[in-house]
């Protein structure tokens, strides 16, 4: 089961991905920048001429509130286990009862742009992380991948984390084994 909880690895106990799990993770950084561009693309008009927030914007929420834990907890080392995903979602519904009470809404220009920007956050962090990752090669979780950059300008070693969620622990495995036969 995939956990939200930090555990970290000392350097080097992971193994850096080879080429497709470095072509994965460039594949999953273009597929989040490309849902971050059309965020910015609709940036200016979230709201329809019927009074609904724009699909654009809805489309990422279950994917972001699943992910924004990872996202903290090993992109910043922190041990808050699902509190990210508990204080997004807070925040959605009171500003959602807040539009409700005040408008007679959920669906309201305050919602919108608080999702639209909390989505461009998330999934700008993820894109980011996935493309450094694939280019440096980065072990494990791409959200070591401003770590593991850190640590290569800096010579300071930073710990590890393996994938948690995704196809990524998974191929990197399978690509170890692989290279290992190989050779």
């Amino acid at each position: 089961m995939a956990t939200t909880d930090l555990q970290l690895d000392e350097p080097g106990s992971l193994a850096r991905p080879g080429p497709i799990g470095r072509i994965v993770r460039l594949a999953f950084g273009a597929l989040c920048l490309s849902y971050v561009v059309g965020l910015v693309e609709v940036s200016g008009d979230l709201i329809t001429d019927d009074g609904h927030i724009i699909s654009a914007v809805w489309n990422g929420i279950l994917v972001g509130l699943f992910l924004i834990s990872y996202v903290i907890n090993i992109g910043f080392s922190r041990a808050w286990k699902k509190w990210p995903a508990l204080v997004s979602a807070s925040i959605f519904l009171v500003v959602g009862g807040f539009g409700y009470l005040s408008e007679g809404t959920i669906e309201t220009t305050l919602l919108a742009h608080t999702v639209w920007g909390w989505e461009l956050y998330v999934f700008s962090h993820l894109g980011v992380a996935f493309i450094i990752s694939a280019f440096i090669a980065t072990p494990g979780c791409e959200m070591r991948a401003f770590h593991d950059l850190y640590s290569r300008l800096s010579g300071v070693p930073t710990k590890e984390h393996y994938c948690p969620v995704g196809p990524l622990h998974a191929v990197d495995k399978w690509e170890a084994r692989a290279s290992q036969r190989s050779t």
